[in-house]
C-alpha cells in the first residue's frame, strides 16, 4: 500500500518544470499588484468570523478544482476546460472571486500543465482578466436593464458564461501568440475554432448551477435579493 502511495505521488510531480524566467517573475509581479488593487478588505474580514462563507469557499474551490480537471490537453500549453468563473463571481463578488481562484489556477499550473512558471500568467489572463470582463458585463446590466430574475439568470449566468471562455480564450491565444512559435493560423485552426464548442456549454452550466442557487440558495449568491427582482415595484 506504502509503495503504491509513493508510486502515486512519484508520477503525479514527475516531469514539473520548475524553471522561472525573467517574464515569468514579471507577470508574477503584476499578478501582486493587480491583487492589490483589488484586496476586498472587507470581504475578507467578513470571511475570517463566518464559518458558514469559509464552508461555501472551501466546496467552491473543490469544485472548481474538480471542472478544470476535466481537461483535454490539445498541443503544447493549449488546455481547454470549462471554467465556472462566473458561478464563482457571483456567490462571492469579482474581488473574492479572484483571490478564492487562484488555487485551482495553482493546482492546475502545477499538477496539469506541470509549468508552476505559468502560474501568475494564466492567473491573470486566464482567470483574473475573464471575471473582471464579466463583472464589467454584469455590472452594466444591472445599470441599465431591468431589475428581473430572467434577466439576472440570462444576462448575469449565461450571457457572461459565454463571454467568460471568450474572454478567456482570446487572451491566452494572444500570450501563445507572441511567447511561442505558434502562428494566428494554427491557434486558430487548434484553439480559436473550439469557442463556440466551449461557449455554449459553459454558457448552461453557468446558467444553470445560477438558476439552482437562485432557487434553493439564494443567501449563497453574494448580491441577490428577492426584492430586487422578484417583488413588484
Amino acid at each position: 500500500m506504502d509503495e503504491s502511495v509513493a508510486g502515486f505521488w512519484q508520477k503525479l510531480l514527475s516531469g514539473i518544470n520548475w524553471d522561472f524566467a525573467a517574464g515569468d517573475i514579471a507577470a508574477f509581479a503584476a499578478l501582486v499588484i493587480w491583487l492589490w488593487a483589488l484586496w476586498p478588505v472587507a470581504e475578507i474580514r467578513q470571511l475570517l468570523t463566518t464559518p458558514n462563507k469559509q464552508t461555501q469557499i472551501l466546496i467552491a474551490t473543490i469544485a472548481l478544482t474538480g471542472l478544470w480537471l476535466l481537461n483535454a490537453n490539445v498541443n503544447a500549453g493549449i488546455h481547454v476546460h470549462f471554467l465556472g468563473l462566473v458561478v464563482l463571481m457571483l456567490m462571492f463578488g469579482w474581488r473574492l472571486a479572484s483571490i478564492i481562484a487562484l488555487l485551482p489556477t495553482l493546482f492546475f499550473a502545477i499538477f496539469v500543465f506541470k509549468q508552476p512558471a505559468d502560474f501568475a500568467i494564466y492567473a491573470l489572463l486566464g482567470v483574473c482578466l475573464p471575471i473582471f470582463g464579466c463583472f464589467i458585463l454584469y455590472s452594466q446590466m444591472f445599470k441599465y436593464l431591468p431589475h428581473h430574475l430572467f434577466i439576472y439568470i440570462f444576462c448575469g449566468g449565461f450571457l457572461n458564461g459565454f463571454v467568460s471562455i471568450l474572454v478567456h480564450v482570446l487572451a491566452w491565444a494572444l500570450w501563445l501568440l507572441i511567447t511561442t512559435d505558434y502562428t494566428w493560423q494554427f491557434l486558430s485552426a487548434n484553439y480559436l475554432v473550439i469557442i463556440p464548442l466551449l461557449a455554449f456549454p459553459e454558457a448552461l452550466l453557468n446558467g444553470m448551477a445560477i438558476t439552482l442557487l437562485v432557487v434553493y440558495r439564494p443567501d449563497w449568491l453574494y448580491d441577490y435579493s428577492d426584492r430586487t427582482y422578484l417583488w413588484r415595484k
